[in-house]
């Protein structure tokens, strides 16, 4: 049997034209882009170029794109700077966060002693916007709101405008984690009041290693690693040039085939949720699965049993890649921080699956008649 791949929230398959459009900048394109000589200025054109292309996607100015090593980078720079050069003492995020947000945030409030403040979650695993605007019209800081924009675990996608605007109201910065969007919805950063937000290739068919950054053009930070002038003096290191490269290609091919990619996806995610309620006794959802949620991803959980609780290893067994994120009771580090927080039962088992364009009905069949064999 071929290996079934339903994870793509965690990383995609490299697309056959982003690697042939990479190859050449993996091997005669090879100058260093900060030479003066003609190798070195045929590779930053080539960069400058992706990042016209990124920030038109994006309906930014090419000044407000920074290449990284990925999301984590992204996030890390974004907050970091917002409490050193920006003032700001007091962050407001979700327990729901991803780790390159959380940890960062933890590391901030024990040891530069920032006031840390968790915004309530829904039980639908929304966040609970009157509660968010009660701690911003409490806060007497200097503010950074930090929320992700589509939740990497459960699929829930954040009302962004609104939290932009309560933003704005309050004189607060807005850091949005959009790792699980960028190159999946279309971002529209001139009418959108947020202030940095965050990219990684490898989650929508380019490499891996390469991320962005957008810093609103109104903002002024200085950098998080320092050495060389890259990046406008932003990021310094050699930039990964055929990994830019790719970040582009990936994203325009994502742009131009957004309705046709998503029909598809979609019609998957519905397709294995209809499947599974048929098949398997017990089976539920977790978040806002078919309302306001990412289209790529289906949390569901099992009932716990001598079966259900090796899972996932099951499911490697039997060739079929998904991912993990139980609550406390599956021992593993404690579980999932992100179900633990808008679920108290863990008498369950959860597997997140996450797909793509590869994705087929048939897949679906053999995963959902899988499970039915295992549970």
């Amino acid at each position: 049997m071929n290996r079934i791949y339903v994870d793509n929230a965690a990383s995609t398959a490299l697309d056959e034209v982003v690697l042939q459009t990479m190859m050449p900048y993996l091997t005669e394109k090879f100058g260093n882009p900060s030479s003066i000589y003609s190798y070195g200025r045929e590779s930053r054109l080539a960069i400058e170029t992706a990042r016209k292309s990124v920030a038109k996607i994006l309906n930014a100015h090419p000044a407000e794109i920074f290449f990284t090593s990925g999301g984590t980078e992204s996030n890390n720079t974004a907050i970091y700077t917002a409490v050193r050069d920006l003032g700001c003492t007091h962050v407001i995020s979700s327990a729901i966060e991803h780790h390159a947000v959380t940890h960062t945030l933890e590391h901030l409030h024990q040891h530069q002693k920032i006031k840390l403040s968790h915004v309530h979650i829904l039980p639908n695993g929304h966040i609970d916007l009157n509660h968010l605007e009660k701690l911003l019209s409490e806060s007497t800081e200097k503010t950074l709101v930090s929320l992700m924009h589509a939740n990497n675990e459960i699929g829930n996608i954040l009302d962004w405008h609104t939290v932009g605007n309560l933003c704005r109201k309050y004189n607060a910065y807005f850091h949005s984690d959009t790792v699980q969007t960028v190159g999946h919805y279309p971002i529209d950063l001139k009418n959108t009041p947020v202030d940095f937000i965050t990219g990684a290739a490898h989650k929508f068919h380019g490499p891996k290693g390469v991320g962005i950054l957008y810093i609103n053009e109104n903002i002024r930070i200085q950098p998080f690693i320092f050495g060389g002038g890259q990046e406008r003096n932003m990021r310094a290191g050699t930039e990964n040039l055929y990994g830019i490269v790719g970040f582009a290609k990936a994203l325009e091919m994502a742009a131009e085939h957004y309705e046709k990619d998503r029909a598809h996806v979609s019609e998957l995610k519905q397709y294995m949720h209809d499947a599974l309620i048929a098949a398997i006794p017990g089976v539920g959802f977790n978040g806002d699965v078919l309302g306001n949620s990412l289209y790529t991803v289906l949390s569901t959980h099992f009932p716990t049993s001598e079966k259900s609780e090796m899972l996932l290893f099951n499911l490697d067994i039997n060739n079929i890649c998904a991912s993990g994120g139980s609550a406390c009771s599956s021992g593993v580090e404690g579980g999932s921080h992100v179900i633990n927080a808008i679920s108290k039962n863990t008498n369950q088992v959860t597997v997140r699956f996450s797909f793509c364009k590869h994705n087929t009905k048939t897949e679906i069949d053999e995963v959902v008649k899988v499970l039915k064999t295992l549970i």
